[in-house]
């Protein structure tokens, strides 16, 4: 019973999402900096407040463009590579090419940047932070490590 009514939930969200995320994917993004839409903001039920929120936006990165290095206090990052390609550098791990169609995980207190090497294409994702401590800031800027 609980994996139908889960199944259900699954289906009945994605049937909800999925016409936003195509209307939103469809913008035409800014040039300069990533423009980052929120697509969801809600708090979670019946978690037991390990994950007391999750807030998933649209990632629209600009050719050549970069976010500043930057963690996300108490909040894990995953992010879903739509269009274009993206190279995510993690503090102590190095860069990483993340293709259309592929995953990034990046721990909590983690320095991390994203940035969209191409000079023409711009990148698209969708980018999911699961937050256990939402009184915390979303996002610090950093310096860059040495």
């Amino acid at each position: 019973m609980i994996y139908i009514r889960r199944s259900f939930l699954q289906k009945a969200g994605a049937t909800l999402a999925l016409p936003a995320v195509s209307r939103i994917c469809n913008a035409q993004p800014a040039q300069g900096g990533p423009k980052l839409t929120q697509l969801l903001k809600a708090d979670l039920q019946r978690q037991g407040q390990t994950v007391q929120e999750t807030v998933v936006n649209l990632l629209e990165m600009a050719p050549s463009a970069s976010a500043p290095w930057h963690m996300h206090p108490g909040a894990q990052e995953i992010i879903f590579v739509l269009e274009g390609n993206l190279a995510v550098e993690v503090e102590g791990q190095g860069s990483m090419e993340v293709n259309a169609g592929g995953i990034a995980l990046i721990s909590a207190e983690t320095p991390h940047l994203v940035r969209n090497d191409s000079t023409r294409t711009t990148a698209k994702a969708v980018v999911t932070h699961s937050r256990a401590e939402k009184e915390k800031p979303f996002l610090v800027v950093l310096r860059k490590p040495s």
